[in-house]
């Protein structure tokens, strides 16, 4: 978790603005180290801030939810392990969904703003989040972003998360639920590898299923190996580049939309 990683520390800069966003224990006084009370460095105080961090992350999270529900907005959370082809995806997505659904997106990255950059040569309006240090996005940055974004009423907003199956599992954005992407180019075993990300998804994509001729990939054993870890899970394969399973996706995405705006 980020409170022995250390991802917090980094520097967040999201464009048109730029501040530190660390996620540090509140001080209301200054002091020194020679008092008498004792300082627990132990398991229990990383416990207690993990508590703390996540509690203020969750506040923020109610506020983007309220604000989702009040304009009608379907928010998704979209996770994966770097190369899982999240930016490929949502460019094949925004193109076929042009004239059917509004979609405006959040970018995660670490450093530079490619994967924006990506985003708006197809028309849509895209804000680019760089966490610096940080391994993930959190609802107070998403709530940032949103201040820049144009959305539209009754429209879809995409989060493309840090490339991360670890930390973004653990942080709600406000979002209606995480697509975690999953690449035939990886192991059947990641969701037992990462169960808590897995758990917490409410689809997992199967992608770059163009490429499964060319490799020793089970498909049938990821997906029994996700809904081990999570039975309700759903999953849609697909190929971002040759468009197979993308009338799947698409429509999944079209029903979300409606029963929010319902």
């Amino acid at each position: 978790m980020c409170t022995t990683c250390g991802c917090g520390e980094g520097e967040t800069k999201i464009e048109g603005h730029a501040h530190t966003h660390a996620w540090r224990p509140a001080h209301s006084h200054a002091h020194g180290h020679d008092h008498d009370h004792d300082h627990d460095h132990g398991a229990g105080r990383l416990v207690k801030l993990e508590q703390d961090i996540l509690a203020k992350n969750n506040a923020y999270a109610a506020q983007n939810r309220a604000l989702f529900a009040a304009r009608g907005i379907f928010a998704l959370n979209l996770v994966s392990s770097p190369g899982s082809g999240k930016t490929t995806l949502l460019v094949k997505t925004i193109e076929a969904l042009e004239g059917r659904l509004a979609l405006a997106v959040v970018e995660g990255d670490q450093q530079t703003s490619h994967d924006a950059e990506r985003i708006r040569a197809t028309g849509a309006p895209a804000v680019q989040i760089n966490t610096g240090k940080g391994c993930h996005l959190d609802a107070h940055m998403v709530g940032h972003a949103l201040e820049k974004l144009p959305l539209e009423n009754g429209g879809a907003l995409m989060i493309e998360n840090v490339g991360n199956l670890v930390c973004p599992a653990a942080f709600d954005l406000g979002e209606a639920g995480k697509v975690v992407i999953l690449s035939v180019t990886e192991g059947e075993d990641k969701p037992l590898k990462y169960p808590d990300m897995f758990r917490a998804a409410r689809l997992m994509l199967v992608n770059k299923c163009d490429l499964l001729p060319y490799l020793e990939f089970d498909v049938d054993q990821a997906i029994a190996n996700a809904r081990r870890v999570n039975p309700l899970i759903e999953v849609i394969r697909v190929s971002a580049t040759k468009g197979d399973g993308m009338a799947d996706w698409l429509a999944w995405i079209e029903k979300g939309a409606a029963a929010v705006r319902g």
